[in-house]
This record gives structure tokens, C-alpha cells and sequence, in this order.
């Protein structure tokens, strides 16, 4: 008798976590909001963000490929801007100080966000560095990239028109 309960329990558990993983975002659902803290100081919230065309990109300076995209990832945002596009990089460090190094190393001058505590990875389901998401102007997650090569850039690119001229 006490076998069963425990396969029960078993069989339950499983089940909770087959449930948690249903709430990660997918290509067409609304993108979980998230609050982080900027480089320059002021929250960010990505629900006030809509009416814009958002890329969320998980990056750490421990990721080799992180180090390639970033640059390519600052130049999709200063062409892109003034149309209604915003770059959300958000830094999963343990500490604010490796971000930053990493940054002034790669003369890259965007203003990262930090997750040092990995919540909003957590939620997001970042498993590969660097994870990448384009979201609509409605919110809704249209693509998700895990990882990244070389040439990804024009990709995003394409991506983030198509959904500017929405």
C-alpha cells in the first residue's frame, strides 16, 4: 500500500512540472513583463513598451558568441530606433562589474539590463547563451533564436522590418 501512494506522488509531481513548463513563452503568446534595472539607473518594464517592436537578448560576458552579437545587436538599434525599435540586452551575470568590463572591452555603448538574479531568464526559459526574442507591437513573442552565428544579424534584421511595417 504505501508503494502506490508513492507512485501517486510520483505521478503528481511530474505533472506540476509538466504545468510549469506550459507558462514559457512561445512564438504567439503575450511576452511575460519583466522590471529590470538599467545600466543607467532607471527601471525598465517591457509592457511599457508596446506599440513597439522589442528584442530581448540574454547574454552573458562568460559567452563567446554573446561578445560577437552584441556589437551587430547595437548597430540593428541605432538603424532602427527612430522607427519604433527597441533593444532590451539583458545581462545574466552574477555581478554588474563583469557586464559592464565586457562592454567598455567591446566599445559597445548600449545600456544593458541587468538579471542578476536570473528571474527573468528563469521565466523566459534561457537554456542556450545567447537566447534572443522578437516581440511585436501587441506584445506577443513572433521569434525566438537560441544561440548565434555569424550572419544571424541579417536574419533579425528581416525579422524586426517585417514586424516595423505592421
Amino acid at each position: 500500500m504505501r508503494a502506490t501512494i508513492v507512485a501517486v506522488t510520483i505521478v503528481v509531481t511530474a505533472a506540476l512540472v509538466d504545468v510549469s513548463h506550459a507558462a514559457l513563452p512561445a512564438v504567439g503568446s503575450v511576452a511575460p513583463d519583466f522590471a529590470l534595472k538599467s545600466g543607467s539607473g532607471r527601471n525598465v518594464r517591457l509592457s511599457e513598451l508596446r506599440g513597439q517592436v522589442v528584442l530581448i537578448n540574454f547574454w552573458a560576458s562568460w559567452c563567446g558568441p554573446c561578445r560577437e552579437e552584441l556589437p551587430q545587436l547595437e548597430k540593428l538599434q541605432a538603424r532602427y530606433r527612430s522607427a519604433g525599435f527597441t533593444l532590451l540586452a539583458v545581462n545574466i551575470d552574477d555581478t554588474r562589474a563583469n557586464a559592464d568590463a565586457m562592454l567598455r572591452k567591446l566599445g559597445v555603448k548600449l545600456v544593458p539590463l541587468y538579471d542578476t538574479d536570473k528571474r527573468t531568464a528563469k521565466r523566459y526559459d534561457v537554456d542556450t547563451m545567447p537566447a534572443t526574442l522578437i516581440v511585436d507591437r501587441d506584445g506577443r513573442v513572433r521569434y525566438v533564436h537560441r544561440g548565434y552565428r555569424g550572419g544571424y544579424e541579417v536574419k533579425y534584421e528581416e525579422q524586426v522590418r517585417e514586424l516595423l511595417t505592421k
